[in-house]
């Protein structure tokens, strides 16, 4: 499965605005990510914009990248919301996926 737009649109401004390298980035948005609960193929851009606004500043400043909490605003508040449509996640999934359970798809049962 492909990574969701907004983690892949955050890992590009981050690459852009930093001097972490792509490895470097993606890998601190994936460990932002599973701090907050959520996975980089399914995080919706409201979710990314709470993760980008309590966990990344902490993971940007052990990786030396000055002004973390400012560049996070700026990357909150750019953040585009158009993938909000998708259909959303059932309260069972989020806790399976949380608690590590393997996934089902449906007709696969």
């Amino acid at each position: 499965m492909a990574d969701s737009p907004a983690f892949v649109w955050l890992c590009e401004q981050l690459q852009e605005q930093t001097r972490l390298d792509r490895i470097e980035v993606r890998g601190t948005v994936r460990i932002a990510l599973k701090l907050g609960g959520f996975d980089p193929e399914r995080v919706r851009a409201a979710q990314m914009r709470v993760v980008i606004e309590r966990v990344l500043p902490r993971e940007l400043v052990a990786r030396g990248v000055d002004d973390a909490e400012a560049l996070c605003r700026r990357l909150g508040a750019s953040l585009p919301m158009e993938d909000d449509a998708r259909p959303r996640e059932s309260a069972p999934d989020v806790f399976g996926r949380l608690s590590g359970a393997p996934r089902t798809i449906p007709g696969d049962e």
